[in-house]
Parts: structure tokens; C-alpha cells; sequence
């Protein structure tokens, strides 16, 4: 039995200066850093959208594949991920969640390294980690939402709260990275 970190789309496009950069979605970097040795798997999701995509009707064009917008925010330590998720690859989907990755059958490869316990960061908080969050639980691991290494969209006020109240009273845990 093992416990993996699930780091969400941290990304360039969705920290400030970004496309659809989230206010202090550079700031969870640090926090994310400082927990990835405490895991037996890192694992990391990425919005790798296609240049049209129906996704660009409800958000700005962000995370094209290829570009530098779709890279991890450079103070990441990516040589410390074991897998890269890409998501969002088709263009008649969204992809919020990292459980629909395209490159692999995310849930299929947790249960193949026998990780039942799954702790989720990144960005963000109202959609990409909110879906993951709720997939998790659907497939019966045990999920944590590290509430110190998230941030939101916030499209509309107080849609962070909305979205940790919807995690919490699916089942998952909310926990502070101290607390790991």
C-alpha cells in the first residue's frame, strides 16, 4: 500500500502573468517542493490542449501543447515526478480531471502500484483539483486536498469555498502540508 502526491496542473499559463494566471498560483510552488520526498509516487497532470479546442469557448486560449505556457512553472522540481499526465488533449473535451489523462489510464496505474491513499495540490482549486478530488474518491482511494499548496480561479467570488465544501462532504480530507 502506498501514498502518492497528485500535483495538478501547475503550469505557467495558470500562474500570474499567465493566460489564466490565479492570484499566488506561483506561491503553492514552494509549499509543493517541500512535500515530494514524503511520497512513495509523484505525479503530475498537465492541460496540453490543442491549438482549437471547444475548452477555449469558456476560458482564454491557455496550456496549448508545446508552448512555454503549457511547461511547469520553472520553480517546480519536476525531476522529482514519476509521471506526467497530459489532459484536456482532445479538442471536443475539457479534461479537468487528472483522472482523464490520455496518456495513460490514471486510475488503472494507481491500482497497479497498489496506491490507495492519494494526496492532491496544484491548480486549481474550483476546477482541475475540485475534479480530481471527486474522481478519486469515486474510484474508493483515499484522498487528501493539501489546502496550503492549492489556489483558485475564482471566476465568481467565493468558488474556492464552494468547491472545498463539495470535496469535504464528498469524503475527502482536508489537511494542512504541517500536518503531513
Amino acid at each position: 500500500m502506498k501514498k502518492a502526491l497528485l500535483i495538478v496542473d501547475v503550469q505557467n499559463d495558470f500562474c500570474p502573468g499567465g493566460s489564466l494566471g490565479v492570484k499566488d498560483g506561483d506561491k503553492v510552488v514552494e509549499v509543493i517542493n517541500g512535500l515530494m520526498d514524503k511520497f512513495d509516487l509523484v505525479i503530475s497532470s498537465q492541460d496540453w490542449h490543442p491549438e482549437e479546442t471547444v475548452h477555449f469557448e469558456k476560458w482564454p486560449v491557455h496550456c496549448v501543447a508545446g508552448t512555454s505556457g503549457a511547461e511547469f512553472h520553472p520553480s517546480l522540481n519536476s525531476n522529482n515526478i514519476d509521471l506526467r499526465l497530459k489532459k484536456g488533449t482532445d479538442n471536443k473535451d475539457d479534461g479537468y480531471s487528472a483522472f482523464e489523462a490520455t496518456n495513460i489510464n490514471f486510475g488503472e496505474y494507481l491500482n497497479n502500484n497498489r496506491v490507495t491513499t492519494l494526496y492532491i495540490c496544484g491548480l486549481t482549486t474550483d476546477y482541475c483539483v475540485k475534479e480530481s478530488a471527486l474522481d478519486s474518491i469515486s474510484k474508493g482511494i483515499h484522498t487528501y486536498v493539501v489546502t496550503d499548496a492549492i489556489a483558485a480561479v475564482n471566476a465568481k467570488q467565493g468558488d474556492d469555498k464552494e468547491a472545498l465544501n463539495e470535496m469535504y462532504k464528498s469524503g475527502c480530507i482536508l489537511v494542512e502540508s504541517k500536518d503531513i
